[in-house]
């Protein structure tokens, strides 16, 4: 498509030489704003993905990646149905739970929280809390009066291991003078940090038989926590084990209808940087028609001679295309290595700044981060890269264009 002609003409229009170093820095300033845009684009696209990675792990390892409750009951029949779901292709874990609204109070600090019971075994793998504990240990989290509280709950309640606190639960027995709600003080055996500050603010944990009896639900359960081998393919094992369990008083949902509202929220804020820091590439392909633009005012003459030397208007419009393409091209392909580089050595950059600035920039008492979270999608790296292209190709039409429609006999008489 291009000759060797237009090659060498393209590339000695791209040499600036004296008196002609205005258009060239024109030039310059279009290749460092698609790099900075593409680079930019790259980089904020691969920490809002690691963003939403990091919350999505937590939000499953605390939720699961579905969930099965009686619809107004409780499910009285959780050991066949743990038995059955467990038999479901895909599923690696299944942990059934009774859960209350409880009051949890200590001193003169007092809070509504959630109440969870689990099964010894299935809090040793509830890897989520079990492998977070700041004190205490998981093991200690058995009998009757032992609970595990997080670490914020801990920290506002001014609690410890061997502390006491006390739950009331609505649920009560009935008695002449009406339901008396159900007090009991348990011992502080743990404090876990799961690193979601309204789960270590609001849940305590303790085993399924002392949540049992405390919530009133001998040999029942609230919920069934179900894992999968991929949860972003859990729509089919959501719909098997509602086949399995065939039971219409069963309920199943999963992690997408129930944290539609935060995908939803993450999803549009995605979305919306990406064609905000779409304007920085969109500037500079702007940049890039100014400068054509002027290089063909300015080569008005050149077109002129090579016309009348035998030079066709496809020619002259392809010598101004490669001008303006290699502008394009190699502003994107330097962008791209500089967001790319700059992403795989983000926790780098974070602690040399830090240490620069001696300020911390996500100090993780606020954000719960210890590193700058970021995730690499290659086929958005290849989205912005194709668009970048499209933009900087599409920016050297127009100009390509008029320099192809220049009339030799008028440039000449005007020179």
């Amino acid at each position: 498509m291009f000759g060797r002609f237009e090659r060498m003409v393209a590339a000695r229009y791209l040499r600036a030489r004296k008196g002609e170093r205005f258009a060239s820095i024109i030039a310059l300033f279009s290749l460092v704003g698609i790099a900075l845009g593409v680079a930019t684009l790259i980089i904020v696209m691969a920490v809002m993905n690691g963003f939403k990675a990091d919350l999505m792990n937590r939000i499953l390892g605390l939720n699961g990646d579905l969930t099965i409750f009686g619809s107004g009951s409780l499910i009285t029949n959780y050991q066949d149905d743990l038995v059955a779901i467990r038999q479901v292709k895909g599923v690696t874990r299944a942990m059934a739970m009774a859960e209350g609204t409880v009051l949890i109070s200590a001193g003169a600090y007092s809070t509504g929280g959630l109440l969870r019971g689990l099964g010894a075994e299935d809090l040793k793998r509830f890897n989520a809390v079990s492998d977070h504990f700041i004190a205490g240990n998981v093991a200690a989290i058995e009998g009757d009066d032992t609970v595990a509280i997080g670490s914020t709950m801990a920290a506002r309640a001014g609690l410890s291991v061997g502390d006491r606190i006390t739950l009331m639960s609505p649920n009560g027995r009935a008695t002449p003078f009406g339901t008396m709600p159900r007090i009991r003080a348990y011992r502080v055996g743990g404090i876990f940090d799961a690193g979601v500050n309204d789960y270590d603010s609001s849940v305590v944990l303790m085993p399924l038989g002392a949540a049992q009896k405390f919530l009133m639900m001998p040999g029942a359960v609230s919920v069934i926590q179900v894992t999968t081998t991929d949860p972003m393919s859990v729509r089919p094992v959501t719909r098997a084990i509602a086949e399995r369990l065939d039971d219409p008083r069963l309920r199943v949902m999963d992690w997408a209808q129930s944290n539609n509202a935060f995908l939803g929220a993450v999803t549009v804020e995605q979305n919306v940087l990406f064609l905000i820091l779409s304007l920085i590439i969109l500037v500079a392909a702007f940049n890039v028609i100014s400068s054509l633009i002027m290089m063909v005012k300015d080569k008005a003459a050149d077109i002129a001679v090579l016309r009348t030397l035998g030079a066709s208007r496809s020619a002259i419009m392809r010598i101004f295309l490669m001008c303006g393409s290699f502008v394009g091209v190699v502003g994107t392909v330097t962008g791209t290595v500089i967001g790319v580089v700059f992403c795989l050595n983000l926790e780098r950059i974070r602690q040399i700044i830090q240490r620069v600035t001696g300020v911390n920039p996500f100090d993780p008492t606020v954000y719960y981060l210890e590193r700058l979270p970021y995730k690499l999608v290659w086929s958005q790296v290849l989205e912005v890269v194709l668009m970048a292209l499209a933009l900087s190709l599409l920016a050297t039409l127009y100009p390509s264009w008029r320099a192809a429609r220049t009339d030799p006999i008028e440039a000449l008489r005007h020179e």
